[in-house]
């Protein structure tokens, strides 16, 4: 899979203002020892770029979630026929950060929640938007968080996030790992993963880290 390259500054940018998303009204109280949770939003350059900004994440893991350990593979999974889709497990502290804190900024930096199987210039079912829970409480947390916004009419269109349980995560290929980071003047993340980790730093400043 070869990451298309359309210079369109726009597919890089949420379509909302965080400052327009209303703070979780539901949400997980602090608790001793790390927690995580799987999101997928489109190229997962993008989303662990902005996850490894988030005071309070220790670590963001690029991967794959949706399908099976066979098919976890770069080249299969672009290939959109496995269930598959690229995702980031986000390891973070509970007493830094909380689960609706991530979502906020997963839903108004990371991605836009209203595209479904597709995110900006990259299509398929791989760059779907979903939240893949591990417990009862993120469910909870996630659909609480999701009928907020939507009966807040933040968006213009419906969220087309699927909130699945996760049957697995599989960490993508060492050289997918803190792309970004590594590779800062590559087209598609000067173009759509660097005006995310922008659009971070001037919207949510008390979250925004350097790496």
């Amino acid at each position: 899979m070869i990451k298309t390259l359309l210079f369109a500054a726009a597919f890089a940018l949420a379509i909302v203002s965080a400052k327009t998303l209303p703070d979780p009204l539901v949400d997980l109280p602090a608790a001793k020892g790390k927690q995580s949770i799987v999101l997928a939003g489109g190229c997962f350059w993008c989303t662990e770029a902005v996850f490894e900004h988030v005071i309070g994440v220790e670590k963001v893991v690029s991967g794959y979630a949706g399908g099976d350990a066979e098919s976890a593979v770069y080249e299969v999974v672009g290939s959109g026929r496995t269930n598959h889709a690229e995702a980031i497990e986000v390891v973070y502290d509970p007493n830094k950060i909380t689960l609706g804190q991530i979502l906020k900024v997963f839903f108004s930096v990371a991605h836009d929640p209203t595209q479904k199987d597709y995110q900006g210039p990259d299509h398929g079912r791989q760059y779907r938007s979903a939240i893949f829970y591990k417990t009862p409480d993120q469910k909870r947390i996630a659909e609480a968080y999701m009928k907020q916004l939507t009966d807040a009419k933040v968006f213009d269109k419906p969220i087309a996030t699927e909130l699945a349980k996760l049957p697995a995560f599989f960490a993508a290929e060492g050289y997918h790992q803190d792309f970004v980071k590594h590779n800062p003047r590559h087209r598609y993340v000067v173009v759509n993963s660097i005006p995310k980790v922008e659009k971070l730093k001037a919207e949510f400043p008390q979250l925004y880290r350097e790496w």
